[in-house]
C-alpha cells in the first residue's frame, strides 16, 4: 500500500539536499560559561560520561562490483571484462550504532551496513569487534547486529519519543568524520516530520549538530535514554546545517524487536495507491465526486489480485475507519494496515459515491517491494 502525495508546489524539504549519513552527532560539549550556567542551561558532561561507553564506531567494507557495458556482453570481450575489471573494488564506509543488550546486540541504520562484507564494531575504550548482520528493514532504515564480546557490554536503555515535547533538550552521539566518540546537544525542533524517504516517516526534527559518519547513533534525551536513530540531514554542504532527522525509539523498538526474534518485520498489506483528501484538491476522481473533502483517505488505485481488490475495494472509495479507529491522512492508514499481522481480517468503514459501507479485508503480507 503506496500513499500518492497529492499534487503541491512546494515540498518542506529538497530531497537532493537529503543526505543520508553514516553516523551522526559531533564535537564534545565543554561545560558552559557560567553566564550560561545561571541562565538554567544544562551540563551534558555526566550524561555523556554515563552514555559513551555503550556508543560504538561501526566501519564496513563491501566490494563495487564493474557492470560489464551493454556493447560487450555477448561478445568474446565480456569473458576477459569480467576476469579483469569485473573482480570489485573494497569500498570502505564508517558510521555508529548503540549496544542494547551487554550481551553484544547493536542497533544502526540500514545504509550504514549496505551490502557489507565485513562488519566491525568498536568500542570506546578501542576493542574492535567483527559483527554479524541479524537482520534489516528498509522501510524505516534500521539494521541489528550481534557480536560476541568476551565480557558483558556497556548498554543503553529505550525512552518514550511519544513523550518528548518540541523545545527540549537532546544530546547526539556518534563518529562524525571518523572522529569517534563525539557528542552534540540541541533540543527537539519538531515531531512527526515527513520527510519523503518512505510511507513510514515519522521523524524527530533536531538542531543538535550531525554530520556524515553520525548516521545509526543515538539520540538521548535528558535521562540517557534512546529516544531516537540519527538517520539523515538536511544539507545543502554536506556538513550540519542545523536539521538534522531521528527515527524515533517508538517506531524502532518493535522493529528491532522483530528483527532479534525472526530477522525481518512481516507487515500487513491491501494493495491500494492512496492519498489525502483536502478541500483545495478539487474534483475527485471518478466515482468519488460526490465524496465529502477533508474526510478520510481516498484510494486512489487498487492493485489487481491484491487483498483489497479480493475485497472489492475500489478505486475512488473514501477510507474513514479501520476496525472503527478513524483515519485522517494516507501515512495513517498505511501504517495502521501495516501493523497488523498479515492474515487477520479487519473492517474498513468507506464512503463509496457518498454512501456509507462496510468491507471486510484479510490482510496481505506486504511484498519486499510492493506495487501498490
Amino acid at each position: 500500500m503506496t500513499p500518492t502525495p497529492p499534487p503541491r508546489t512546494l515540498r518542506p524539504i529538497s530531497r537532493r539536499a537529503l543526505l543520508a549519513l553514516a553516523t551522526l552527532p559531533a564535537f564534545g560539549c565543554a561545560a558552559p560559561p557560567p553566564a550560561l550556567a545561571q541562565r538554567g542551561l544544562p551540563d551534558f558532561a555526566d550524561l555523556a560520561e554515563r552514555v559513551l561507553p555503550a556508543v560504538v564506531n561501526i566501519a564496513v567494507t563491501s566490494e563495487q562490483r564493474t557492470e560489464v557495458p551493454q556493447e560487450l556482453r555477448g561478445t568474446p570481450f565480456e569473458r576477459y571484462f569480467r576476469d579483469r575489471r569485473g573482480r570489485g573494488q573494497q569500498v570502505q564506509g564508517a558510521g555508529s550504532g548503540f549496544v542494547i543488550d551487554p550481551s553484544g546486540i547493536v542497533v544502526t541504520n540500514n545504509h550504514v551496513i549496505g551490502n557489507a562484507s565485513r562488519i566491525v564494531v568498536s568500542l570506546q575504550d578501542g576493542t574492535e569487534y567483527q559483527a554479524r548482520l541479524l537482520g534489516f528493514d528498509d522501510l524505516t532504515d534500521l539494521a541489528l547486529l550481534r557480536v560476541e564480546p568476551r565480557a558483558p557490554l556497556p548498554h543503553v536503555e529505550w525512552g518514550s519519543s511519544s513523550a518528548m515535547r518540541v523545545g527540549q533538550w537532546v544530546l547526539a552521539a556518534g563518529n562524525p568524520f571518523g572522529l569517534g566518540g563525539s557528542v552534540t546537544s540541541g533540543i527537539v525542533s519538531a515531531r512527526g516530520r515527513d520527510i519523503g524517504a518512505g510511507p513510514f516517516d515519522d521523524f524527530i526534527q533536531t538542531d543538535a549538530p550531525i554530520n556524515p559518519g553520525n548516521s545509526g547513533g543515538p539520540l538521548f534525551n535528558t535521562a540517557g535514554e534512546v529516544i531516537g536513530i540519527n538517520t539523515a540531514i538536511y544539507s545543502p554542504s554536506g556538513a550540519s546545517a542545523g536539521i538534522g532527522f531521528a527515527v524515533p525509539s517508538d517506531l524502532a523498538r518493535p522493529v528491532i524487536e522483530a528483527l532479534r526474534t525472526a530477522g525481518r518485520v512481516e507487515r500487513g498489506w491491501l494493495g491500494v495507491a492512496v492519498q489525502d483528501l483536502t478541500p483545495e484538491e478539487g474534483p475527485m476522481p471518478r466515482r468519488s465526486a460526490q465524496a465529502a473533502p477533508g474526510r478520510g483517505v481516498l484510494v486512489a488505485g487498487v492493485e489487481r489480485g491484491s487483498p483489497a481488490s479480493r475485497a472489492g475495494l475500489r478505486q475512488g472509495d473514501q477510507v474513514l475507519a479501520i476496525n472503527g479507529e478513524r483515519v485522517e491522512t494516507s501515512r495513517a492508514l498505511v501504517r495502521g494496515i501495516a501493523a497488523i499481522p498479515p492474515g487477520q481480517t479487519v473492517r474498513l468503514s468507506i464512503l463509496r459515491e457518498n454512501r456509507p459501507a462496510e468491507i471486510s479485508v484479510q490482510v496481505g503480507r506486504r511484498p519486499a517491494q510492493p506495487q501498490g
